[in-house]
């Protein structure tokens, strides 16, 4: 499996092209943007109809939610093939997706990752793998490029369960720590002196390593939009509903998330939720 399809070029994408195209994998992508498909081939790619994305081994799925990956299925031709989704999409959904593409011939597996695309590009990603086990076996020498590991956690659906639950716990550190940093800045403390004191605490988190520093210095060039945050956050609202379960943090992260989106910044970092709660006040 030498040639490599990929819809979708935006920070996942693109980041997955990198990563295979340094591993001398032949590549072809769409993308609606014209900039994105520059991108591409920019890293020895070539950007391309969609229908001839479709004639390579094994096409990659990094669209940004479940209606477009409906779409992207319901469009493709018939044919043998393996689709690799990694966007975050709706576990409740997934069966009936893979149900579609097997008419046309074609598996779905699904493999989201945990990380950011920065650490995508660099292979230091987990991908949380569901679907035919036999067909995610054979696609270990791609997944192997791509992550530090990959687990295969069972059904279709399940990938994008375990993602979700994932996210909640990895947003809510994100919120946390922006949260105590505005706090330790309202009380005087240098935000970069409380990070470094927060990190050697028993506070310590992965999230401190990889955005503590963009929330110092208030960089906030996108690894992992806010956007995209507040999408995961609304299926996790909603599913957890769906099953009589209250997520009152998730509520809470949310409306912060929804403050940012309206003020333009839902293309910033997710670590900008630092904005939002620095505006919050008690009057």
């Amino acid at each position: 499996m030498t040639r490599i399809g990929i819809f979708g070029l935006g920070l996942i994408g693109h980041a997955l092209a990198s990563r295979l195209a340094g591993a001398g994998y032949e590549l072809r992508g769409f993308d609606p943007d014209s900039e994105r498909c520059a991108g591409l081939a920019a890293l020895g790619g070539t950007g391309c109809a969609a229908s001839q994305v479709w004639e390579a081994e094994v096409v990659f799925s990094c669209v940004f939610d479940t209606d477009q990956l409906a779409e992207l299925i319901a469009a493709a031709p018939d044919g043998k093939g393996v689709l690799v989704s990694m966007s975050t999409c709706d576990p409740e959904r997934m069966q009936a997706l893979s149900d579609a593409a097997a008419t046309r011939g074609i598996t779905l597996i699904e493999a989201p990752i945990s990380g950011t695309s920065r650490a995508l590009s660099k292979g230091e990603v987990l991908l949380l793998v569901a679907g035919d086990r036999a067909e995610a076996e054979r696609l270990s020498p791609i997944l192997d490029r791509l992550s530090r590991q990959h687990l295969h956690v069972g059904a279709i659906g399940n990938g994008n369960r375990a993602k979700l639950a994932i996210n909640l716990v990895l947003g809510l550190n994100r919120a946390a720590l922006a949260e105590g940093m505005v706090f330790a800045e309202a009380m005087g403390l240098a935000a970069e002196d409380f990070l470094s004191m927060a990190r050697a605490s028993a506070a310590q988190s992965a999230v401190m390593e990889s955005k503590g520093r963009l929330m110092v210095e208030r960089d906030f060039e996108p690894q992992g939009r806010i956007v995209q945050s507040a999408k995961d956050f609304t299926l996790i609202r909603d599913g957890a509903a769906a099953m009589g379960q209250g997520l009152p943090f998730t509520e809470t992260y949310l409306a912060m998330m929804r403050d940012a989106i309206a003020r333009g910044e839902g293309d910033l970092d997710n670590s900008a939720i630092l904005l939002p709660i620095a505006r919050a006040s008690t009057g």
